[in-house]
């Protein structure tokens, strides 16, 4: 599996798909945690905004596919080390969408991170 890079987010957006990304979320919160939660949902909510270009969105994708894909370079059920890979993808993604970013879609991801970590 290759390394998850600007220039291989393409290869991974046929695996996104919303409800898949909520029931991974879902299924995940707990041991993910808020680190790679957080990131998740901006970039969730990132995709959702009018505002954000279509290259930026087709990152986004890129690494929300990333994120759900079954099979990546570190399981996901590695104790402390499963979602190092996904988080990388997608701290790589959101640094190149940062300037997108708004304090409304920082405030719901944050809400959501914590809802869902309640539950």
């Amino acid at each position: 599996m290759e390394k998850f890079s600007i220039k291989t987010a393409p290869q991974f957006e046929r695996h996104y798909d919303e409800s898949d990304f909520w029931r991974k979320v879902r299924r995940v919160a707990a041991q993910a945690g808020a680190k790679v939660l957080y990131p998740a949902l901006q970039l969730f909510f990132l995709l959702q905004s009018k505002k954000v270009p279509i290259k930026a969105k087709t990152l986004i994708i890129g690494a929300l596919g990333y994120l759900i894909l079954p099979v990546d370079l570190m399981p996901d059920f590695i104790p402390a080390m499963g979602f190092t890979d996904d988080l990388t993808a997608l701290l790589v993604a959101l640094r190149t969408v940062s300037n997108h970013l708004t304090p409304e879609i920082n405030q719901r991801a944050k809400e959501q991170t914590e809802s869902l970590l309640k539950q």
